[in-house]
């Protein structure tokens, strides 16, 4: 075992680094997938709006953020607008806040799309026993919409995890520059070292993304039954 390099996992402190990274990651994308999920609600509630400027903004918003990849906003936010700003914000607040746009642009479309799918016969009949477009909204649409979009928002979730990996190059430390600092400590001595941290890293997110993906195929198929 030890000719193969796996020890590395072992030396020191290693293990609870990596998995201590993990946890860094996990939150930043935590605290992302809760407030995009508010958020994601309210502006999916505005694209569906009947007023043309709403509609417009809401689109320009939608379509800005899914152009530019997510690394670009990373930059965009962590070196450019701190400079603009003149006041320095952790790398892990900048990560937090492009994830939450990115979150809640998808999530957006997502209810958006849950709610445009509904019959118009639900809010009619709302309507008709003199219920508010609140209300309607309230007790009608949303209840049901969120029982179509949650499988998608689900898969969602599962990407924000995986895309949370990027943050390591605005200078979070997470599992991925734990990761780097550990084969670079040790790639003299152990030169297999990378295969051995980076299949570990593999491992951590399997286990986390893949029990949310099945999770999601079969809350899908559950519910078109």
């Amino acid at each position: 075992m030890q000719d193969l390099g796996i020890n590395v996992l072992f030396q020191g402190r290693n293990l609870i680094r990596l998995i201590g990274g993990l946890g860094v990651a996990m939150k930043v994308a935590l605290i992302a997938m809760i407030l995009s999920g508010v958020l994601g609600i309210v502006l999916g509630i505005l694209m569906t709006s009947k007023h043309k400027a709403v509609k417009v903004i809401c689109r320009i918003y939608l379509e800005a953020i899914r152009i530019i990849p997510i690394l670009v906003w990373l930059f965009i936010f962590y070196f450019g607008l701190t400079k603009l700003i003149g006041y320095h914000i952790e790398a892990e607040i900048i990560s937090i806040i492009v994830f939450t746009l990115w979150g809640t642009a998808e999530m957006g479309d997502i209810v958006r799309g849950a709610i445009t799918s509904m019959p118009k016969a639900q809010s009619d009949s709302g309507r008709a026993i003199g219920l508010s477009e609140i209300q309607i909204y309230r007790y009608i649409i949303i209840p049901q919409a969120i029982r179509r979009m949650l499988p998608t928002a689900i898969n969602l979730a599962t990407r924000m995890v995986k895309t949370t990996s990027l943050i390591v190059l605005i200078g979070v430390v997470e599992v991925l520059k734990v990761g780097q600092q550990i084969i670079e400590a040790s790639i003299l001595k152990v030169p297999s070292a990378p295969l051995w941290v980076y299949g570990f890293i593999f491992i951590l997110y399997f286990i986390i993304c893949y029990p949310i993906s099945i999770f999601s195929k079969k809350l899908e198929m559950k519910w078109q039954s």
